[in-house]
């Protein structure tokens, strides 16, 4: 449904409530009367806003559609979206050793707050030390094997693997590696922005990174 049609609607459906309070006064101010009191305006008043209104309501209820066709117009072209496998867009910003495609976009389906697509990263290939600014990224391992360091040093790592997820926060200097030599390692992403924010960081990097487990009340420690 256009604006247009939208505001028809939407301007409709309000003097259709003022056409109908109107001749609620109408009827109490005629009950009034009979029994002897005279509250608010003349009785004419209220009938012939009510008059005008409804007429109102009329014409433009005739050059707008129904809520039910509204509704079926609205969710028709603006509701779920499906983007098939062989209908991703490769023409998105590449980084050397990796391979994006865009799947969910707001030029593909209309996506506001997010993108995702999917990424591949060739064998030994690795990216520098950089950040992604306000946005959050979410990573799902579909095959291979992924180690992320972070940290102002990069002196933290980690690896995940098929049916992992990786979470990114905001403003975390971070370096992606595919851990294998000779696989590829084929990833999903999920980012809370439209722009492919990146930033490149200049920072000393540690040679032996310290190894972070997620641990907690259900993710124990592991064993050595």
């Amino acid at each position: 449904m256009g604006d247009r049609q939208q505001r028809l609607t939407g301007r409709a459906n309000e003097l259709a409530g003022k056409a109908r309070s109107a001749a609620k006064k109408a009827t109490r101010w005629s009950a009034a009367e009979e029994n002897g009191r005279r509250p608010g305006a003349p009785p004419v008043l209220c009938v012939h806003a009510a008059r005008k209104l409804a007429a109102c309501y009329a014409i433009m209820r005739k050059w707008s559609p129904t809520m039910s066709e509204t509704s079926a117009s609205k969710w028709k072209y603006a509701g779920v979206r499906v983007v098939h496998s062989n209908e991703l867009d490769i023409n998105t910003p590449q980084t050397p050793g990796m391979n994006r495609a865009a799947a969910i976009t707001h030029a593909r389906a209309g996506a506001e707050k997010l993108w995702a697509g999917t990424v591949v990263i060739h064998p030994k290939a690795k990216t520098g030390a950089h950040h992604h600014g306000p946005v959050e990224s979410v990573i799902y391992v579909v095959s291979g094997k992924a180690r992320m360091r972070w940290g102002d040093k990069l002196e933290f790592v980690a690896e995940a693997g098929p049916g992992d997820f990786i979470y990114v926060p905001p403003f975390v200097p971070h370096q992606e590696i595919n851990a294998s030599d000779t696989e590829p390692l084929s990833c999903v992403l999920c980012r809370s922005g439209q722009q492919p924010v990146v930033v490149n960081l200049d920072i000393p990097v540690v040679e032996k990174p310290e190894e972070v487990h997620w641990v907690d009340n259900i993710h124990p420690a592991p064993k050595s």
